[in-house]
């Protein structure tokens, strides 16, 4: 029993230590600003090393500290949740992605910035919007006027480029264009795709003008 005091209080210790980094870092990515190792540790009351020997790099921290903060596709489309038409709710997946998005973007930039570093590790960066795209087309995917597998599954593909913080850094970042801006412009894309795979598929009145 002496033997295993000690061990039980390191085990403890070390849980403690890893609970503090990654609530710190949680609450720096609700900030939008960037987000910085140092920044991290500093916050959590540990050295850069010990912050280090718990998470080999920044985007493998974030990740798990923003896990709980990615609500499901149900919540975020809560809005449009009696709606069954395509376009309406494939703008609400949009506007909500990208202000999701500028909320954290701090975090998004660095798993971006990981992403392309790494792209092997892509799969692990959370796909918020392949969840978002699919469960706002789910009421066109059933039925007699489904589109065919394929134009559902391309126009997926095409949505997946324009709904993305990707899309909206360039507009912001390249083109200049303030965040409002650039948010309508890519709902607009978005919502033109949709129309323009499915055409009559979409049922209901879509209120985007």
């Amino acid at each position: 029993m002496k033997e295993e005091q000690p061990m039980t209080g390191r085990v403890n210790q070390k849980l403690r230590t890893r609970t503090a980094i990654v609530r710190a870092a949680a609450e720096l990515s609700r900030t939008g600003r960037e987000v910085t190792m140092p920044e991290v540790a500093e916050a959590a009351l540990v050295s850069e090393a010990t912050a280090y020997r718990y998470f080999p790099d920044l985007a493998s921290l974030l990740r798990e500290a923003i896990a709980d903060q990615l609500p499901t596709p149900e919540e975020a489309l809560a809005t449009v949740a009696d709606s069954s038409d395509a376009v309406e709710r494939i703008a609400a997946a949009t506007e909500f992605l990208l202000r999701h998005v500028l909320a954290r973007q701090g975090v998004v930039r660095a798993m971006i910035a990981a992403t392309v570093a790494r792209p092997g590790e892509a799969g692990a960066r959370p796909g918020l919007r392949f969840g978002l795209i699919d469960h706002a087309l789910a009421p066109v995917t059933e039925g007699p006027a489904a589109p065919d597998a394929a134009a559902l599954a391309q126009l997926k593909n095409d949505l997946a480029v324009v709904v993305s913080a990707e899309a909206l850094f360039s507009l912001t970042d390249l083109y200049g264009l303030d965040p409002e801006a650039a948010i309508a412009s890519i709902v607009r894309t978005a919502t033109a795709l949709t129309r323009a795979r499915l055409g009559s598929v979409s049922s209901g009145t879509s209120r985007i003008r």
